[in-house]
């Protein structure tokens, strides 16, 4: 059988669809039950993120896409990994995934959007190539 999330019965506590989310990769937090207590301080959707938090790298790639999109057109897009190789230098590879995490993060402070195929996405589900750009 299927695992069913379970939902708060009261409409009024964050069960009902509230969103949130993780302040070290960005993606959207799904409550829980057993969060139902502590939700307003709930900041990380798993110990891993918890573990990790958002350290100095992560700071420099957010800065790092800022500055690329500062200097191409207004609507134009820049790849996640174009901020890696400003960071990273040879050793970009390393930084992919982490590039992602602040361009997701910077979604949820709506400084700019995800993109595919020119197409708006949900950047907790995205996946493959995506682009990055200020929102319109």
């Amino acid at each position: 059988m299927a695992h069913r999330q379970r939902r708060s019965p009261d409409p009024d506590l964050p069960g009902d669809g509230t969103e949130k989310t993780c302040a070290s990769c960005g993606r959207r937090i799904e409550w829980r039950a057993k969060w139902a207590d502590n939700w307003d301080s709930v900041k990380y959707c798993s110990t891993a993120c918890r573990a990790h938090g958002v350290n100095a790298t992560d700071l420099q790639l957010e800065a790092s896409i800022d500055s690329l999109l500062n200097a191409v057109a207004r609507d134009a897009t820049i790849s996640p990994s174009d901020a890696a190789q400003a960071v990273g230098g040879e050793r970009w590879n390393e930084l992919a995934e982490p590039a992602r995490r602040a361009a997701r993060r910077m979604v949820a402070r709506g400084e700019l959007q995800i993109t595919q195929g020119g197409v708006v996405v949900d950047p907790s589900t995205a996946k493959g190539a995506i682009r990055l750009r200020r929102p319109r």
